[in-house]
C-alpha cells in the first residue's frame, strides 16, 4: 500500500512540479524557523537544571517593604550574616548554605594585566552546591586557603598558555589592595546554561577582612552583596522554611528606633534556582537574566509561521481538487472507501512534509551560526548528543503532516463518483468560504508582526531619544580609586586646563546605573521631623556632579565648594522625593531639616526630575550628599570635537597614575543603550520572523492566484474580445484577493493592539500605540499581495485571445 502511495506522490510531483515545490519549499520554511525558535527555548528552559540537586537548589532574595506594606526594593543578594545564620538556625532542614559575591578586579601575571568582571569571592561549599566540574585539584579544599583560587579552562589557557595552570601565582587588585593568589583547582568553563558563570572563584578571606574580620562581618546586615544559595535536605519543604523566615529575622536582626520588628519591614524569599533565569528580574542580580514572557513570543512566532505554513499547502491542495476529482472519482467507482482515500492523501501530505523536514533541516544548520550569535546562545543541533532531537523533529512532521494534511484529505475524498464523472461536480461555496478564511488568518498573522516590528521600532527610538533631563552624552566613566579620590580637587584643576575636558565629577553610582543605596530618613513636614515611610535613593557626589551631567535645579541652589557646611550638612533632593515626602512644592523644601542615615542636615536645593535609570523603572525620589568617601567613579564630560584626542591625554594620565591597572572606561550614553538589547533583540526577531511569515503568505498567495487564473483563462479571453483593457483585467482578478487581504487587517488590528499594549506596559514610559502604524502595516501588506497577484493578472491578462480559446 505505501509503496503505491509513493507512486502516486512521484507521479504527481512529476505532473505539478511548481505546486509541489511552492509546498515543499513553503512547509521547509516554517519548519526551519520554528527549529531555530525552539532551540533557543529548549535552551532558555534548561538554564541551571545541568546540576545534580537542581530541584533542591534556591537562591534566598530580600525585600524591603514601606510602613503600608508594599515592597520598594527586591534585591537578590543578601547581607553577609544571612547564609551562616541561615545554616544555624535550619541545620536539619538544610545541608548546605554558600555565598558568592562578585566585583570587578584587575588580575596581573608578570607582564599580563587584565580587568576581569567575571571573578566571584566564595565560601568553600561552593563545589558541595553546584555541579561544576573540577578538572584538577580538590573542589571541598581548593577555597579553603585564605589563597585560594579556582580558575576556568579559559582564564588558565588566557593566563598560563598551555601550560599547567596549578601552584601558579596571580596577583588581585582591588583599589589600593593587593593579593597574591595561588591557583589550587582547575575547573571546566561554567556551562552557557547557568544564570551566573564565574570565570575565577577565590577564597572568602580577603572579603571577610574587608568588612573588618568575621565578627564585624556578621554584625553588618546593611550590605546586601552576597549572592547566597542553600541546598535543602531531602524532602524538605521550602513552604516550611518560608513560614519560619520572619522569627529568624526578628530573632537576629536588632529592633530599630521605632521599636518595629525587622519582619515588618524586611523579608527573605526562597527562589528555586531553576527558575532564576527566566522569571528573576530584581533591583539586583549577580548577572542580567531573560524573561519568560520572551519565550512566549518566540513560541507564538514559531507556532504562527507553522500556521501559516499549513495554511498555505491547505489552500493549495483545496484550490488544485478539480485536477484529481476524476482519479478521486474512478478510484470510489473502483471500491475505494473514503478511510482508504483518506489516508492516501495523508499519506501524500507526510512524504511532503518529510521532504520538507529535510529541506528545513539543512537550512537550520546553514543559518544557525547566524542565529547563535544573534541571540547570543551557544546553540546547536547535535542528533548523536541530543537524540530527543531526533524524536521532535520526526513529531514535528507528524503534527505539520496531519495539521496541514486533514483538511485537504476529508475535503479531497468527499467528492460524488457520479457527478465528477459526469463533469457536474462544483466545489460547494462552504468549502469556498473556508479557502478564504485561510488567506484571511495568514495575512491577520502577518500584519500582526509588522506592526510588532513597528510597535519596538518606534519604542526603542522613543527610548534612545527621550530627553533624559541631562546631558548623557559626551560623558565618559573610570573608576574612582583612593589616590584620585584624595587629590580630586588638585587634579580636577589640572583636567580643565586640557581644551577637551569640560567638566568632572565623583560619585558613588552615575546615571545609567540601579538605584539601590538608600538608609532610614526623617524630614521636617508641617514644623514636626517625620519618620518617612518611603525609600530615598542616595548618591554621594562631588560638589561638580550637577553641573557635569547638565542637571538643572527646580528651586534652590547647587553644591558650593567654598560653604565647608555642604560637605557635612547639605542635602539636595530631586522633584520626586519632593511629592513623596509631602511638601507642597519645590520652594517649599527648600530649608527644611533633613536627617538621612547618620547625618543631619538641611535641603538647600531641589534638582529637576531626570532618568538615572532606564525607561523600564519611573524616576525614584533621590537624595544627593557631598561626603569624603564612597566615590566608584569618577565621570568626564569631553569637547564632541575633541573625543579621540581627549580619551588619548585621560589614557596617559591614567598611565602615569594607575600603571598597573588597564584604562577602561564607558560612555553613558552607551550604557542607556545597552540596557534595551533584550528590545532590540526582540525587534530584530520580530522583523526577520515578519519576512518570513510574508514570504510563505507570498508563496501561497502566488500559488492560489496562478491557479485562479489558468482556472479563468477563457473568460479572460472573451473579455479581451469584447475589448476589456489589461488594467481591468489585472483589477478583476486581484480584487478578490485585496478584498481577503483587507479582511485580515481587521482581524488583526484588535490582537496587534492587544499584543502590543501588553508589551508596552513593561516600560515605566512608553510610546502609545497609533493607528499610523496599523495603516502602515496594512499597506505593506497590501502593497505586498498586489505586487504578488499582479505578476499572474498581467501575465493571463497580456495572453493573446487565441490561444485563451485553443484546445489541447
Amino acid at each position: 500500500m505505501l509503496k503505491n502511495y509513493l507512486k502516486i506522490f512521484v507521479r504527481n510531483l512529476k505532473k505539478n512540479p511548481a505546486y509541489m515545490m511552492i509546498n515543499i519549499l513553503g512547509l521547509s520554511v516554517g519548519m526551519a524557523a520554528s527549529i531555530l525558535i525552539f532551540l533557543f527555548i529548549q535552551h532558555e528552559l534548561s538554564y541551571d537544571k545541568y546540576h545534580e540537586n537542581s530541584d533542591r537548589i534556591y537562591r534566598v532574595s530580600r525585600s524591603f517593604f514601606s510602613q503600608n506594606g508594599e515592597v520598594n526594593l527586591h534585591l537578590g543578594h543578601l547581607a553577609p550574616p544571612f547564609g551562616p545564620l541561615i545554616k544555624s538556625d535550619f541545620s536539619q532542614e538544610i545541608d548546605e548554605v554558600v555565598r558568592v559575591i562578585n566585583t570587578e578586579v584587575v588580575l596581573k601575571d608578570e607582564d599580563k594585566v587584565f580587568e576581569e568582571k567575571k571573578l566571584y569571592f566564595s565560601d568553600p561549599e561552593v563545589f558541595k552546591v553546584f555541579s561544576w566540574k573540577m578538572l584538577e585539584g580538590d573542589p571541598l579544599e581548593a577555597l579553603s586557603f585564605p589563597d585560594g583560587m579556582v580558575i576556568s579552562e579559559s582564564m588558565a589557557k588566557k593566563y598560563f598558555g598551555n601550560a599547567d595552570p596549578i601552584g601558579k601565582s596571580l596577583e588581585l587588585k582591588i583599589g589600593q589592595v593587593s593579593s597574591n593568589m595561588q591557583v589550587r583547582g582547575l575547573m571546566q568553563d561554567i556551562p552557557d546554561n547557568s544564570h551566573f558563570k564565574p570565570d575565577f572563584l577565590v577564597s572568602m578571606e580577603l572579603v571577610t577582612d574587608f568588612y573588618g574580620g568575621y565578627e564585624a562581618m556578621m554584625q553588618n546586615f546593611g550590605s546586601n552583596n552576597f549572592g547566597t544559595y542553600i541546598l535543602l535536605s531531602e524532602g524538605v519543604d521550602p513552604d516550611n522554611i518560608s513560614a519560619q523566615i520572619p522569627a529568624f529575622l526578628n530573632r537576629h536582626i536588632n529592633v530599630g528606633d521605632g521599636g518595629t520588628p525587622p519582619a515588618s519591614w524586611t523579608n527573605l524569599h526562597l527562589w528555586p534556582i531553576t527558575d532564576i533565569h527566566l522569571h528573576s528580574n530584581l533591583d539586583s542580580e549577580l548577572e542580567p537574566n531573560s524573561s519568560i514572557e520572551y519565550v512566549y513570543i518566540y513560541a507564538a512566532i514559531a507556532i504562527f509561521i507553522l500556521l501559516i505554513a499549513c495554511v498555505n499547502f491547505m489552500n493549495l491542495a483545496t484550490a488544485r481538487s478539480a485536477k484529481r476529482a476524476l482519479e478521486v472519482g474512478l478510484r470510489k467507482v473502483m471500491g475505494a472507501d473514503r478511510k482508504l482515500l483518506v489516508g492516501q492523501f495523508m499519506s501524500e501530505t507526510i512524504i511532503m512534509t518529510f521532504l520538507a523536514l529535510v529541506m528545513a533541516f539543512l537550512l537550520a544548520v546553514l543559518t544557525l551560526p547566524f542565529f547563535s550569535d544573534f541571540t547570543g546562545k551557544a546553540l546547536s543541533i547535535n542528533l548523536l548528543k541530543n537524540p530527543e532531537y531526533l524524536l521532535g523533529m520526526m513529531g514535528l512532521v507528524i503534527i505539520v503532516g496531519v495539521l496541514a494534511g486533514s483538511y485537504p484529505s476529508l475535503f479531497l475524498s468527499g467528492f460524488q463518483p457520479v457527478k465528477v464523472l459526469k463533469g457536474t461536480y462544483k466545489i460547494g461555496s462552504i468549502h469556498e468560504k473556508f479557502r478564504s478564511g485561510l488567506v484571511v488568518g495568514q495575512f491577520a498573522i502577518s500584519i500582526v508582526l509588522i506592526v510588532a516590528v513597528l510597535v519596538v521600532v518606534n519604542q526603542l527610538d522613543y527610548m534612545k531619544n527621550k530627553d533624559l533631563g541631562f546631558q548623557k552624552d559626551q560623558v565618559i566613566v573610570l573608576p574612582a580609586f583612593e589616590d584620585f579620590v584624595e587629590n580630586f580637587e588638585t587634579l580636577k584643576d589640572r583636567y580643565l586646563q586640557h581644551e577637551g575636558i569640560e567638566n568632572l565629577a565623583l560619585a558613588s553610582r552615575v546615571p545609567s546605573g540601579r538605584l539601590l543605596d538608600s538608609q532610614g530618613a526623617k524630614a521636617e513636614v508641617n514644623g514636626e521631623l517625620t519618620t518617612m515611610d518611603i525609600r530615598l535613593a542616595d548618591i554621594h557626589v562631588s560638589h561638580s556632579f550637577m553641573e557635569t551631567f547638565g542637571i538643572q535645579m527646580a528651586s534652590g541652589r547647587d553644591f558650593n565648594y567654598q560653604l565647608a557646611s555642604d560637605s557635612t550638612e547639605a542635602f539636595l533632593i530631586n522633584q520626586s522625593a519632593v511629592r513623596a515626602i509631602g511638601w507642597r512644592s519645590d520652594e517649599d523644601a527648600v530649608g527644611k531639616a533633613l536627617h538621612y542615615g547618620n547625618r543631619r542636615g538641611y535641603i538647600v536645593g531641589v534638582v529637576k526630575d531626570f532618568h538615572f535609570e532606564s525607561l523600564h523603572q519611573p524616576i525614584s525620589p533621590m537624595v544627593f550628599m557631598v561626603p569624603t568617601d564612597r566615590f566608584n567613579s569618577v565621570a568626564f564630560r569631553i569637547n564632541k570635537d575633541r573625543s579621540e584626542e581627549t580619551i588619548a591625554y585621560l589614557r596617559e594620565e591614567w598611565t602615569a597614575l594607575k600603571p598597573d591597572f588597564p584604562f577602561n572606561y564607558y560612555a553613558v550614553a552607551d550604557r542607556f543603550d545597552q540596557q534595551y538589547e533584550a528590545e532590540e533583540r526582540v525587534g530584530t526577531v520580530f522583523g526577520f520572523f515578519a519576512g518570513l511569515a510574508i514570504l510563505i503568505s507570498v508563496l501561497g498567495l502566488f500559488g492560489l492566484s496562478a491557479y485562479a487564473t489558468e482556472q479563468r483563462t477563457k473568460e479572460i479571453g472573451v473579455r479581451k474580445v469584447m475589448g476589456a483593457s489589461i488594467g481591468s483585467i489585472v483589477l478583476l482578478l486581484g480584487k478578490d484577493f485585496l478584498k481577503l487581504v483587507l479582511l485580515g487587517f481587521l482581524f488583526a488590528i484588535p490582537i496587534a493592539w492587544y499584543g502590543m499594549n501588553s508589551w508596552l506596559d513593561g516600560f515605566a514610559y512608553s510610546i502609545g500605540v497609533s493607528w499610523a502604524v496599523f495603516l502602515i502595516a496594512g499597506v505593506i501588506a497590501a502593497f505586498i499581495a498586489t505586487l504578488t497577484v499582479s505578476s499572474q493578472s498581467i501575465k493571463a491578462a497580456m495572453i493573446n485571445p487565441v490561444k485563451a480559446f485553443k484546445v489541447d
